[in-house]
């Protein structure tokens, strides 16, 4: 199973995440299994995150990188790109419909792979309405708009997937707590999970990642 592992310094519900460990050691951790890249929350205000972190996990080895933060314009895309990340994080609910297409474009022209984030389905609908094609769809299981405080589950990825267009690659995201979510997603027909605070928290992370991976693939 493809699986994102997030280096993601505190939540709003779970708190303090690293526990004394580094991202730079976190990285290498997540280095040394199959994973599919690594999402760097750089959000400093809730989550405690840094563009820095994104250069020093560049540093460390040829692997994807997702810049996870609430981002909004040009400027924010050109600073992605120059910190070494390949794929930027934008929300529709964070964004607004007003810029999503302005924005997902200049992304694209600064070299990103662009992860559109939605929540609801009407989100899925403004997308496909302004005639965008991401490289991901993102289905967020929890609201990013009260800090992802709130118990979410794969319901969510559960009651979004279907309305998504044929071959569209399709990312489950948060509340994913081991092997029985991420099957669950991937079985809904999520092509990949994005997995934090689980990892995060296992006495071992790397086993962790392991047990994620292990799903499989069936499809």
């Amino acid at each position: 199973m493809p699986v994102i592992s997030e280096i993601k310094v505190r939540s709003p519900k779970e708190g303090d995440l690293l526990r004394g460990r580094s991202p730079s050691d976190l990285a290498r951790t997540y280095l040394t299994r199959p994973i599919a890249g690594i999402s760097v929350v750089t959000e400093p205000t809730q989550f405690g995150g840094s563009v820095e972190t994104i250069r020093q996990v560049a540093a460390l080895g040829d692997v994807p990188i997702l810049r996870k933060d609430f981002l909004r314009d040009r400027a924010a895309m050109e600073e992605t790109a120059e910190a070494g990340a390949s794929t930027v994080l934008l929300t529709v609910s964070i964004i607004g419909l007003d810029h999503l297409a302005e924005v997902h474009a200049h992304a694209k022209a600064c070299g990103l792979e662009t992860l559109v984030e939605t929540h609801q389905p009407e989100e899925l609908d403004s997308v496909l309405a302004l005639g965008l094609e991401p490289d991901i769809l993102g289905i967020n299981n929890r609201d990013i708009l009260i800090g992802e405080t709130d118990d979410g589950d794969v319901r969510r990825t559960e009651g979004i997937v279907a309305g998504v267009p044929p071959g569209w690659l399709v990312l489950s995201e948060s509340a994913i707590a081991g092997a029985e979510d991420a099957r669950r997603a991937r079985e809904a027909g999520a092509d990949a999970v994005l997995v934090g605070t689980a990892i995060l928290r296992a006495p071992d992370p790397g086993e962790k990642i392991d047990e994620l991976v292990g799903v499989g693939w069936s499809r």
